[in-house]
């Protein structure tokens, strides 16, 4: 082998005793973890509570997991049915196999549930946690890697992956191919890195960031998804995959221009989410500290008057008697002088 192709893994699982460790899994958790943070970060930036992110989080994810697996089971059915075909191997989602498409879009469901149960609008919280979703998804690829599949085409270039495994049905796969896992890992820190860009500079709000996302990774994934070899369906001589990544990238699009003339800009920062007042301090985000502030500065203001009303003709018990007592001498001796002339 040339030392310049990228080896794989010779195995994807470690065993701790009788429980094993999958590489995958731990792809996908670093993943969620790192969308997370990154989306905490963003969500308390636009306005929001530092804890809203992960709160919505609980829905969000084991929809997406199950949504991702179901839209792999549907298009890669044969693989699990028909005959020969063991149907639980359908369950065995640490074996790989899960459909970014149907990932985002149950996600977006279970999104949606905990976005209302918090009282946030979605579109604000989807472009909150955009460039943390494309971070997750370069995480998860490298899952691909440690289980050796969705590689591409075979080739000589000295990035080229080395495959040397055995396929289920006993066929043996040796040889170099294209490394379509790296090739979109690093295309989706692109698109975070573009996402995240766009946003300070456009001001992007009302789902546009999450959009662009979309339309970013779509472009990237059409042309990955391209290279694959692995088994798939086609229609009219493209993959599935391929079509809806039309499809997504189209609608991706329609939305940018579409909301960007309607709602330009981005949300208030004092309406997208009601978690941020309810505790002054824990966690709030900057604007609203500041509001807190100034109303508290306002209140003081308009109650300085009736101090003062209330201080009015009371002797003064401070270090400052002294000061007070000159104008009230002078007051007596003009009272004085005035006696004398009456007499």
């Amino acid at each position: 082998m040339d030392i310049a192709y990228i080896p794989s893994p010779s195995r994807g699982v470690l065993y701790l005793g009788p429980i094993p460790l999958r590489a995958y899994a731990f792809c996908i958790i670093l993943g969620v973890v790192v969308a997370v943070w990154l989306g905490s970060k963003r969500w308390v930036a636009r306005g929001g509570a530092k804890h809203t992110v992960g709160d919505i989080a609980v829905w969000a994810v084991p929809f997406g997991l199950v949504g991702g697996r179901l839209y792999h089971v549907i298009t890669d059915h044969q693989l699990y049915f028909g005959d020969g075909k063991n149907p639980w191997n359908a369950f065995k989602i640490w074996e790989g196999g899960l459909g970014i498409w149907g990932a985002v879009a149950l996600g977006a469901v279970g999104a949606w549930i905990g976005a209302r149960r918090r009282g946030v609008p979605l579109p604000a919280y989807a472009d909150a946690i955009a460039p943390g979703i494309a971070l997750a998804q370069a995480f998860g690829r490298w899952g691909n890697w440690f289980n050796q599949e969705l590689y591409g085409r075979e080739t000589t270039l000295p990035w080229g992956l080395e495959i040397d495994k055995t396929l289920p049905g006993g066929e043996v796969v040796k040889g170099i191919y294209h490394p379509t896992f790296l090739y979109e890992s690093l295309w989706c820190v692109g698109v975070a890195l573009l996402v995240i860009w766009a946003d300070r500079r456009f001001t992007l709000g009302h789902g546009r960031a999450f959009a662009l996302y979309a339309a970013a990774y779509t472009a990237g994934r059409f042309w990955t998804e391209y290279l694959r070899i692995d088994e798939a369906h086609h229609v009219l001589g493209l993959r599935i995959n391929d079509w809806t990544a039309i499809a997504v990238f189209l609608g991706a699009v329609a939305y940018l221009v579409i909301v960007g003339r309607k709602r330009p800009g981005r949300e208030d920062p004092a309406s997208i989410d009601p978690a941020a007042n309810d505790a002054e301090g824990a966690g709030t985000p900057a604007a609203s500290v500041a509001a807190v502030e100034d109303s508290k500065a306002k209140a003081a203001e308009g109650s300085e008057p009736k101090a003062a009303k209330a201080s009015a003709g009371k002797p003064s018990r401070s270090s400052d008697e002294k000061v007070d007592a000159a104008p009230a001498g002078a007051a007596a001796d003009k009272a004085g002088k005035d006696a004398k002339n009456l007499t």
